[in-house]
């Protein structure tokens, strides 16, 4: 299961790009969350590193620096964004707090579920306005969007320039099936997402600011306690981590998990189910 926080301070070394075309922002620690578990460091590896190819092979997770892999995204800016992304509707999900939880929609018209977040229908020129005018203590944001649907001409050349060789490459070592979506995300400050697993292979690659990701191996499932397969919010812990509940969910005591903070043109792999 994975958990992430955007643009928080720093576990480990980053190394600025020196190419990059916005000045990036001083952090510190004090930006984390605490949590009751403890945590290791993911290792951050070079990508001309052999470690790199037998931690992914063994679904083992890892930071790897200077793939190149979204290079010519790296100008993705919102003033970028807000000029060339297009002029179709973006899913924005809104919360009453900072936590973003998943649901999903068919489940939960079958049940008297009430969703903790909102989804919104937005131009991206109405999200950037929503987010410089958001009062975060009452309503914050998230935008969540195919790349490749309808997006502008610009975008679209961007995203060809990725480094697909390097993530073909891992496909074939891993014998793994096709590629099956690119999502982008945006994220205000101090946004979570609760943890939750992916059923497939994720590379997680950051553009902007910073973003603190925490996982946890399949085989702490017990632990982290995930809704039923049937609840709108499968795939998901029903602990609270900023207030967990011993008492209903005692073997959360035991969790332990593995942290990175992800900069700019960074690679975090998320290995299936973690």
């Amino acid at each position: 299961m994975a958990g992430k926080s955007s643009k928080t301070s720093k576990i480990c070394t980053y190394e600025r790009p020196d190419d990059l075309p916005y000045k990036i922002p001083e952090w510190s620690r004090e930006n984390f969350r605490n949590y009751t578990f403890p945590t290791k460091e993911i290792p951050r590896l070079d990508v001309a590193d052999p470690e790199v190819q037998k931690l992914i092979l063994s679904e083992q997770p890892v930071v790897v620096k200077n793939t190149k892999l979204v290079n010519s995204a790296l100008k993705w800016t919102l003033e970028y964004l807000e000029e060339n992304i297009g002029s179709q509707k973006f899913a924005v999900y809104s919360s009453p707090d900072h936590k973003f939880m998943y649901f999903d929609e068919k489940k939960s018209t079958e049940t008297n579920f009430q969703p903790h977040t909102k989804c919104h229908r937005m131009l991206f020129t109405e999200f950037v306005e929503t987010l410089q005018n958001a009062n975060v203590e009452k309503r914050r944001y998230y935008l969540q969007q195919a790349l490749t649907e309808g997006v502008g001409k610009k975008i679209v050349d961007d995203f060809i320039k990725f480094n697909w060789a390097w993530v073909t490459e891992q496909q074939k070592r891993g014998g793994w099936g096709p590629l099956t979506s690119n999502l982008l995300l945006i994220g205000m400050e101090g946004n979570v997402t609760p943890a939750h697993y992916d059923e497939q292979q994720n590379f997680f690659t950051q553009i902007q600011g910073y973003k603190r990701c925490i996982l946890f191996p399949p085989s702490q499932f017990q632990t982290l306690y995930p809704y039923q397969v049937s609840h709108p919010c499968d795939r998901q812990s029903q602990v609270d981590f900023d207030a967990p509940d011993f008492l209903k969910y005692p073997k959360f005591s035991q969790t332990k998990g593995y942290e990175a903070v992800v900069g700019p043109g960074e690679v975090l792999y998320i290995p299936m189910y973690w």
